[in-house]
Protein backbone atom coordinates (compact mmCIF):
# COMPACT_ATOMS: atom_id res chain seq x y z
CA UNK A 1 0.00 0.00 0.00
CA UNK A 2 1.62 3.45 -0.91
CA UNK A 3 0.91 6.81 0.35
CA UNK A 4 -1.59 7.95 -2.11
CA UNK A 5 -3.21 4.52 -1.48
CA UNK A 6 -3.45 4.88 2.23
CA UNK A 7 -4.38 9.08 1.62
CA UNK A 8 -7.44 7.55 -0.37
CA UNK A 9 -8.72 5.65 2.54
CA UNK A 10 -8.86 8.53 4.83
CA UNK A 11 -10.60 10.58 2.31
CA UNK A 12 -12.92 7.63 1.46
CA UNK A 13 -14.09 7.49 4.69
CA UNK A 14 -14.49 11.11 4.92
CA UNK A 15 -11.08 11.24 7.25
CA UNK A 16 -8.80 14.01 5.42
CA UNK A 17 -10.32 17.25 5.82
CA UNK A 18 -9.34 20.91 4.47
CA UNK A 19 -10.40 23.80 6.56
CA UNK A 20 -9.61 25.69 9.90
CA UNK A 21 -9.19 23.40 12.50
CA UNK A 22 -8.12 23.37 16.03
CA UNK A 23 -6.02 20.49 17.14
CA UNK A 24 -5.70 18.91 20.28
CA UNK A 25 -2.52 20.26 20.65
CA UNK A 26 -3.96 23.78 20.88
CA UNK A 27 -1.84 24.22 17.12
CA UNK A 28 -4.31 25.71 14.23
CA UNK A 29 -4.52 23.77 10.55
CA UNK A 30 -5.44 24.04 7.47
CA UNK A 31 -5.92 20.59 7.28
CA UNK A 32 -7.13 17.87 9.69
CA UNK A 33 -7.20 13.69 9.57
CA UNK A 34 -10.04 11.95 11.77
CA UNK A 35 -8.62 8.77 12.43
CA UNK A 36 -11.71 7.57 14.51
CA UNK A 37 -13.92 7.86 10.81
CA UNK A 38 -11.22 5.33 9.18
CA UNK A 39 -10.29 2.69 11.87
CA UNK A 40 -14.31 2.99 12.46
CA UNK A 41 -14.95 0.61 9.94
CA UNK A 42 -12.99 -2.69 10.83
CA UNK A 43 -12.08 -3.97 7.37
CA UNK A 44 -10.62 -0.73 6.55
CA UNK A 45 -8.48 -0.92 10.01
CA UNK A 46 -7.20 -4.08 8.98
CA UNK A 47 -6.04 -3.35 5.23
CA UNK A 48 -4.62 -0.58 7.35
CA UNK A 49 -2.78 -1.87 9.75
CA UNK A 50 -1.53 -5.11 7.56
CA UNK A 51 -0.37 -2.76 5.52
CA UNK A 52 1.90 -1.23 8.84
CA UNK A 53 2.58 -4.78 9.74
CA UNK A 54 3.58 -5.59 6.52
CA UNK A 55 6.55 -2.33 6.94
CA UNK A 56 7.73 -3.53 10.29
CA UNK A 57 8.43 -7.13 8.69
CA UNK A 58 10.12 -5.74 6.09
CA UNK A 59 12.32 -3.58 8.09
CA UNK A 60 13.14 -6.84 10.61
CA UNK A 61 11.04 -4.67 13.36
CA UNK A 62 10.50 -7.54 16.36
CA UNK A 63 8.88 -6.82 19.34
CA UNK A 64 6.91 -8.10 22.40
CA UNK A 65 4.09 -5.89 23.01
CA UNK A 66 2.27 -3.47 21.23
CA UNK A 67 1.68 -0.22 23.55
CA UNK A 68 -0.76 2.71 22.44
CA UNK A 69 -1.63 6.08 24.13
CA UNK A 70 -5.47 6.37 24.21
CA UNK A 71 -7.49 6.95 23.18
CA UNK A 72 -6.86 7.93 19.27
CA UNK A 73 -4.38 4.93 19.53
CA UNK A 74 -6.42 1.93 20.89
CA UNK A 75 -8.28 0.81 18.24
CA UNK A 76 -5.09 0.64 15.64
CA UNK A 77 -2.66 -0.51 18.66
CA UNK A 78 -5.03 -3.22 18.87
CA UNK A 79 -5.60 -4.13 15.39
CA UNK A 80 -1.64 -3.85 14.65
CA UNK A 81 -0.88 -6.08 17.29
CA UNK A 82 -3.66 -8.90 16.11
CA UNK A 83 -1.54 -8.18 12.51
CA UNK A 84 1.68 -8.94 13.94
CA UNK A 85 0.69 -11.63 16.94
CA UNK A 86 1.63 -10.25 20.28
CA UNK A 87 -0.39 -8.54 23.01
CA UNK A 88 -1.30 -4.82 22.71
CA UNK A 89 -2.28 -2.83 25.90
CA UNK A 90 -2.53 1.25 26.29
CA UNK A 91 -1.57 3.87 28.35
CA UNK A 92 -4.23 6.43 29.49
CA UNK A 93 -4.37 9.83 30.96
CA UNK A 94 -4.56 9.47 35.05
CA UNK A 95 -4.63 13.51 36.24
CA UNK A 96 -3.00 14.38 33.65
CA UNK A 97 -0.37 12.48 32.77
CA UNK A 98 -0.28 8.95 31.10
CA UNK A 99 -0.04 5.77 33.43
CA UNK A 100 -1.28 1.98 32.56
CA UNK A 101 -4.44 0.29 34.34
CA UNK A 102 -6.85 -2.31 34.23
CA UNK A 103 -3.81 -4.80 35.36
CA UNK A 104 -1.65 -3.97 32.35
CA UNK A 105 2.20 -4.62 32.98
CA UNK A 106 5.03 -4.42 30.62
CA UNK A 107 7.83 -6.90 31.70
CA UNK A 108 11.66 -5.82 31.90
CA UNK A 109 13.24 -5.17 28.89
CA UNK A 110 10.28 -5.93 26.50
CA UNK A 111 10.82 -5.01 23.35
CA UNK A 112 7.87 -2.36 22.48
CA UNK A 113 6.11 -0.99 19.11
CA UNK A 114 4.75 2.63 20.58
CA UNK A 115 1.26 2.72 18.39
CA UNK A 116 -0.35 5.98 17.50
CA UNK A 117 -2.83 6.66 14.86
CA UNK A 118 -1.58 10.36 13.75
CA UNK A 119 2.18 11.89 15.13
CA UNK A 120 1.31 15.83 14.72
CA UNK A 121 3.87 17.34 17.60
CA UNK A 122 4.76 13.49 18.78
CA UNK A 123 3.51 14.75 22.34
CA UNK A 124 1.40 12.20 23.11
CA UNK A 125 3.63 9.88 21.46
CA UNK A 126 6.72 11.23 23.83
CA UNK A 127 4.43 11.11 26.78
CA UNK A 128 3.45 6.88 26.06
CA UNK A 129 7.38 6.77 25.32
CA UNK A 130 7.75 8.09 29.44
CA UNK A 131 5.26 6.09 30.73
CA UNK A 132 6.68 2.82 28.92
CA UNK A 133 10.37 3.33 29.66
CA UNK A 134 9.77 4.32 33.31
CA UNK A 135 8.04 0.66 33.26
CA UNK A 136 11.39 -1.27 31.74
CA UNK A 137 10.20 -1.42 28.72
CA UNK A 138 12.41 -0.72 25.61
CA UNK A 139 10.79 1.02 22.70
CA UNK A 140 12.34 -0.11 19.58
CA UNK A 141 10.10 2.06 17.03
CA UNK A 142 7.17 4.50 17.51
CA UNK A 143 4.82 3.98 14.51
CA UNK A 144 1.53 5.37 13.32
CA UNK A 145 -0.68 5.35 10.20
CA UNK A 146 -0.21 8.64 9.31
CA UNK A 147 3.18 11.14 10.21
CA UNK A 148 1.18 14.86 9.89
CA UNK A 149 4.49 16.49 10.57
CA UNK A 150 6.94 15.94 7.82
CA UNK A 151 9.04 13.74 9.61
CA UNK A 152 10.03 16.93 11.93
CA UNK A 153 8.39 15.26 14.98
CA UNK A 154 10.70 14.27 17.68
CA UNK A 155 9.61 11.47 19.71
CA UNK A 156 12.50 9.79 21.09
CA UNK A 157 12.23 6.68 18.80
CA UNK A 158 12.46 5.67 15.19
CA UNK A 159 9.23 6.71 13.91
CA UNK A 160 7.85 3.90 10.94
CA UNK A 161 4.57 5.68 9.55
CA UNK A 162 2.84 4.28 6.69
CA UNK A 163 2.26 7.61 5.12
CA UNK A 164 3.82 10.81 5.54
CA UNK A 165 2.42 14.32 4.64
CA UNK A 166 3.49 17.75 5.51
CA UNK A 167 0.28 19.30 7.09
CA UNK A 168 1.10 23.22 8.46
CA UNK A 169 0.31 23.72 11.88
CA UNK A 170 0.40 27.43 13.57
CA UNK A 171 0.95 28.43 17.12
CA UNK A 172 -2.61 30.46 17.43
CA UNK A 173 -0.75 33.81 16.91
CA UNK A 174 1.11 32.69 14.08
CA UNK A 175 -2.52 32.02 12.30
CA UNK A 176 -2.47 33.27 8.54
CA UNK A 177 -4.76 36.04 7.63
CA UNK A 178 -6.54 33.87 5.39
CA UNK A 179 -7.09 31.21 7.68
CA UNK A 180 -8.17 33.49 10.15
CA UNK A 181 -10.99 34.19 7.51
CA UNK A 182 -12.72 30.80 8.03
CA UNK A 183 -14.18 29.75 11.63
CA UNK A 184 -12.04 27.44 13.72
CA UNK A 185 -13.71 23.88 13.80
CA UNK A 186 -12.28 21.83 17.65
CA UNK A 187 -12.86 18.27 16.64
CA UNK A 188 -10.04 16.70 18.85
CA UNK A 189 -10.21 14.61 21.64
CA UNK A 190 -8.74 16.46 24.73
CA UNK A 191 -11.97 18.36 25.72
CA UNK A 192 -12.16 20.42 23.05
CA UNK A 193 -15.41 20.37 21.50
CA UNK A 194 -16.83 21.67 17.84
Amino acid sequence: MDQDQVLDEFRDAGALLEGHFKLSSGLHSPVYLQSARVLMDPARAEKLCNAFAQILRAKGVDVDLVVSPAMGGVIVGYEVARQIGVPGIFTERVDGEFALRRGFEIPQGARILMMEDIITTGLSSRECIKTITEWGGNVVAAGCLINRSGGRAEVGAPVIALATIDAPTYKPEEVPESLKAIPAIKPGSRGLKS
